[in-house]
């Protein structure tokens, strides 16, 4: 067995269909149909050391979306919801995780090996680590150089946009590779129209004259659960926040700020576009209070949102 990567580092079991299996034992066979074809689902959620212990951050809105995601392609997860949040507290647990990075995935088995899974099974993973900001602890501050991609997302009409599917991540791949051979920290995809779509695994607002604009699901987008969360911070802080946008190519380099949002990303700002400046080249104003009021939240420390906890 080859030295296990820096990230997995201290982590001994994994929930795989039903049992917790030691780290080195969680292995599909090569002949998986979701290896093949990409024909699997995930969900990407943090668990958080509030102030009143360890809670997983909107587990409830990720799980439902975590089955929804299934419902196109007839994956249907043979775990109830309730099956699936015991595992994952209990694994967080098993693991004396205080906050963690946690990863849901389903995705047709070995059996068949045609384009149609067939009898393929069912298979249902969740693994948890330690994982720190995803585009840097420095970025969280001080914002990212992106670079607008020439890869565009695909349409709704051609494949899901809403669903987290494993192998449409293959189009988030050639954006972030193409950014990070190019200089920059990450990417920024445009949709079919040529509109601002998001981020390879983040959604992207944008602030203009004290107003912040993030583009609607209608320009195939995911509807991220930060997204929403932002949307609703900004809302509660008086912010005016139009969800539905569209926004060109062009209204990026002339906005005031722009910032990702994601479970990875959660709110990171953006400090260029293809090198022209954003605002004064820091953290914006805007972006700063709702990054601010963010980690208030997920660290426990804003009343009136205990209904997104899942408490460990």
């Amino acid at each position: 067995m080859s030295e296990r990567p820096e990230m997995f580092q201290g982590v001994d079991e994994l929930w795989m269909d039903g049992e917790f299996v030691d780290f080195d034992d969680a292995q599909i066979h090569v002949l998986t149909h979701g290896l093949h074809y990409g024909s699997g689902v995930f969900e990407g959620v943090r668990c958080y050391d509030t102030v009143d212990g360890p809670a997983i951050f909107r587990w409830e809105e990720h799980l439902e979306r975590f089955y929804e995601s299934g419902k196109p392609y007839d994956l249907e997860i043979p775990f109830e919801p309730e099956e699936l949040t015991e595992a994952t507290v209990e694994l967080i647990r098993r693991e004396e995780l205080e906050s963690c990075y946690i990863r849901p995935i389903a995705f047709y088995g070995y059996d068949s090996l045609g384009v149609s899974p067939g009898d393929c099974p069912t298979k249902v993973a969740i693994g948890a680590w330690p994982w720190g900001a995803y585009l840097g602890e420095d970025a969280l501050e001080n914002g990212v150089d992106v670079m607008v991609s020439s890869w565009r997302k695909h349409a709704s009409s051609q494949i899901p946009t809403n669903m987290k599917t494993t192998g449409l991540y293959v189009n988030s791949m050639l954006a972030t590779e193409e950014a990070k051979g190019n200089g920059y920290t990450e990417a920024i995809v445009l949709n079919k129209e040529g509109n601002v779509a998001e981020g390879p695994g983040e959604n992207i607002f944008l602030v203009r004259d004290g107003e912040i604009y993030t583009p609607g699901l209608a320009e195939s987008i995911l509807d991220g659960i930060t997204r929403r969360t932002a949307i609703e911070l900004a809302e509660d802080l008086g912010y005016t926040v139009h969800d539905e946008a569209t926004i060109s190519r062009g209204e990026l380099y002339t906005a005031d700020e722009l910032f990702f949002t994601g479970t990875a990303a959660e709110v990171t700002p953006i400090r260029s576009v293809d090198d022209n400046v954003i605002g004064e080249g820091t953290k914006g104003p805007v972006t700063d209070e709702i990054q601010s009021q963010f980690f208030d939240l997920v660290e426990g420390r804003l009343d009136g949102y205990d209904d997104w906890f899942t408490y460990v």
